[in-house]
């Protein structure tokens, strides 16, 4: 099976006795839900809604929890948890020399997590479909590389699963333009945590606009903005040959392919699609009043 080391991602472990409910209370995922064998994304946000921090997070024993983020934010994301932390038994800690693998689409003889939920296990990475076999491990023995970056950031971009840094920038998006509504990263039926109120509210009204689509055609590079008919309607994110990802206006890109107008990146044309695993729809015309 194609497998990468991935060595911009740092791990976070958080443990204690509060371990859960310390988590429970702040980040975006349902962890009641968060099952032994699984790596389920999570983002911690703002007071505003939007994304901080976003990560993988799986369990690591009763009380023990992996937070697999990148490794430019892991500093700064352990000061924040350590400020909510407060009274709460739980120690909070970055772990040396982590390790972090990743394979997709092999056979079912992959080692899955056990009942103490080892970091040696293989975790599935539940933003991708069941079939598509993703499994992400964070200890040795690691599964020996057989592919590159550029083909784990293919396989990201077919799925349309959108990461900080590479697709954009942290502060600058909510969960809904993530596409994190969609793939279990937003527990909406849990209680309360840090920006629930706009995320609940975006999701009641259904006014998330901006959303991941898979670009194709001759691309530019990562930031490039898209156009269409001359206006702004988003930028490229990751890109790897003539495909990319691209968080856009997606109102906007349903009037340019109904009107005909030209989308565009860094004056080439370009086509946009919603990726195959996504439930979003373009919006629905608006009716015209009857007279």
């Amino acid at each position: 099976m194609p497998t990468v080391h991935l060595d911009d991602r740092a791990l976070i472990a958080v443990e204690g006795d509060d371990a859960e409910t310390l988590l429970q209370n702040i980040v975006t995922a349902d962890l009641s839900s968060l099952g032994k064998g699984e790596a389920k994304p999570s983002a911690l946000l703002s007071p505003q809604g939007k994304i901080l921090f976003d990560f993988l997070i799986s369990r690591a024993g009763d009380k023990r929890f992996l937070l697999d983020c990148r490794t430019a934010l892991a500093d700064d994301f352990v000061r924040r948890l350590t400020l909510y932390k407060l009274r709460a038994k739980a120690t909070i800690a970055k772990q040396d020399q982590a390790l972090v693998a990743v394979s997709w689409r092999g056979d079912s003889s992959a080692p899955q997590a056990d009942s103490a939920g080892s970091d040696s296990a293989a975790l599935r990475d539940t933003r991708f479909p069941v079939d598509a076999k993703v499994l992400r491990q964070y200890a040795p023995p690691l599964p020996t590389e057989t592919a590159n970056e550029g083909d784990w950031h293919a396989l990201r971009i077919e799925y349309g699963v959108a990461e900080s840094g590479a697709d954009y920038a942290a502060g600058d998006a909510f969960p809904h333009d993530v596409l994190l509504d969609e793939n279990g990263g937003v527990g909406f039926q849990k209680g309360c945590y840090v920006g629930q109120e706009v995320v609940s509210r975006m999701q009641h009204r259904g006014t998330a606009r901006r959303r991941v689509m898979v670009a194709s055609g001759p691309l530019p590079s990562s930031g490039t903005e898209i156009l269409a008919d001359g206006r702004s309607i988003g930028a490229l994110g990751t890109v790897v040959g003539e495909t990319g990802l691209a968080i856009v206006r997606i109102d906007r890109v349903k009037d340019a392919i109904d009107t005909g107008w030209p989308i565009t990146a860094g004056g080439m044309p370009i086509t946009l699609s919603i990726p195959s695993s996504a439930k979003f729809r373009f919006p629905e015309a608006v009716a015209p009043e009857q007279a």
